[in-house]
């Protein structure tokens, strides 16, 4: 649905910086706006100078469906046309022939943007979207993908925007890479080790660098005319992030397949118990999660990995701070363990529950159920992922209650707390969310979707 553009005042200081400069970073928090502020800002300097067209530089999942469902959600923003450059190196070439205004690519394809152009660079202003992506930069040295962005971004690229939630995950030495995009190293050193010998020392281990004690304050000064940090304003409510993920071509044609079926089934009679219709949606379910079950002795198979993918983005975004994740299935616990080891999971046993309060524990899965009242996790964290959804709306509630608003002010903790939704596109995935927050019926929902 399109929706009139009313950021909040934090937005605006962040749309007024982009204005006014050239190169810039912009370090707001997932969910805080970037992506809306960052075109609002493009599509009103267009208005006195030549800004499009515009490459978005981003992980993969974040080129193929954030930016281009960002622009279709604002109505200020549906003239811009968004091709996406991704896929088969045929798919890729099409994308970048086809005519738009903004062209979003991964990271990955750098190289092969590069020899496809030869000497040709048709775009007026690079957006790094998770900027931290480039901190490998160097000279002579760092990532293949960071040294190819290098050779054309102060000669051929007019206007530089970095976006991140996380500039400096691993400390102040990540800084340079990301800035020398941005001044190509007038502020922190002309080389990486001009940048080291001035702000920090060799660690006890003889490789790793320890800032100065002055190091932040003058790392910070330095950049300040080039970079805007914006903090989320503390609220009430919590901050809802939908991040949506699209099924590969194999497991939508087995999801839509059980869709068929399912409408079938319930499409028998009008009087439906809510809870049998419910049960009839647990395999798109599992579907769009990314295994389904296969036999009454719960195996499951894998069937796509876009969600685990989503999930680690968010991880990584996070920087180190806690990940609390929601998962539904037993088959979602076992792939969130395969593919986060480091993970732990919320039991009965209370050393889990202190340990995680402690924050000696940066990614805790949950099931909704295990999670009921009376559970204080706000001390742990402010940040819940729902990896799966189920129909249980107060199993859902009681979940977010877990590190909501309230239990941060019980715990003395002043800061907002965030709740992303990973979602499968086009899915039941969109009927359960509509469910929880407009507390309709199971029922109700799955015959009017059936309809549809």
């Amino acid at each position: 649905m399109s929706q009139h553009f009313t950021p909040h005042d934090y937005q605006k200081g962040a749309i007024r910086h982009l204005y006014e400069k050239r190169r810039a970073a912009l370090w707001m928090p997932m969910g805080g706006g970037k992506t809306v502020s960052t075109l609002t800002a493009l599509v009103d300097l267009d208005l006195v100078e030549d800004v499009f067209p515009v490459l978005v530089l981003a992980p993969l999942r974040v080129a193929q469906t954030t930016w281009p469902q960002e622009v279709t959600k604002w109505q200020h923003l549906e003239h811009l046309r968004v091709s996406v450059i991704t896929g088969s190196a045929k798919a890729r070439e099409a994308a970048l022939k086809a005519p738009a205004d903004v062209y979003t690519m991964n990271y990955d394809n750098l190289q092969w943007l590069l020899a496809e152009l030869g000497g040709a660079w048709p775009f007026k202003t690079v957006i790094a979207d998770e900027f931290t992506r480039l901190k490998s930069f160097r000279l002579r040295q760092g990532s293949k993908r960071a040294r190819a962005l290098g050779s054309v971004a102060h000669t051929k690229i007019n206007r530089f925007i970095g976006l991140t939630g996380t500039p400096s995950p691993n400390g102040l030495s990540d800084l340079w890479g990301q800035t020398w995009f941005l001044d190509q190293g007038l502020r922190l050193g002309r080389t990486f080790s001009a940048f080291s010998d001035r702000w920090f020392r060799t660690g006890y281990d003889g490789y790793s660098l320890q800032p100065m004690l002055y190091a932040q304050e003058e790392i910070e000064g330095k950049l300040r005319d080039i970079c805007l940090t914006v903090n989320a304003l503390p609220v009430d409510e919590p901050i809802a992030n939908q991040l949506r993920v699209e099924l590969p071509d194999g497991a939508k044609r087995q999801y839509e397949s059980m869709e068929r079926e399912m409408f079938a089934s319930l499409g028998h009679g009008e009087e439906i118990e809510a809870l049998n219709a419910a049960a009839k949606t647990m395999k798109c379910l599992q579907l769009a999660n990314g295994a389904a079950y296969v036999d009454e002795a719960h195996n499951w198979v894998e069937v796509h990995r876009e969600k685990l993918d989503a999930l680690e983005s968010v991880i990584e975004e996070a920087a180190g701070a806690p990940v609390l994740v929601a998962y539904h299935f037993k088959s979602d616990l076992a792939r969130l363990q395969k593919a986060f080891p480091k993970g732990r999971v919320l039991d009965k046993n209370p050393k889990t529950i202190a340990d995680w309060n402690a924050g000696k524990i940066q990614l805790l899965f949950a099931h909704p159920a295990s999670a009921g009242h009376g559970l204080n996790l706000a001390e742990g964290g402010n940040i819940l992922v729902f990896f799966s959804l189920n129909w249980n709306l107060e199993e859902h509630m009681q979940i977010i209650e877990r590190i909501g608003p309230l239990r941060q002010k019980q715990a003395g903790i002043n800061r907002p707390v965030f709740v992303h939704y990973i979602l499968a596109g086009d899915t039941v995935d969109d009927l359960i969310l509509e469910r929880l927050r407009s507390k309709r019926s199971v029922q109700e929902i799955l015959l009017e979707a059936m309809k549809r």
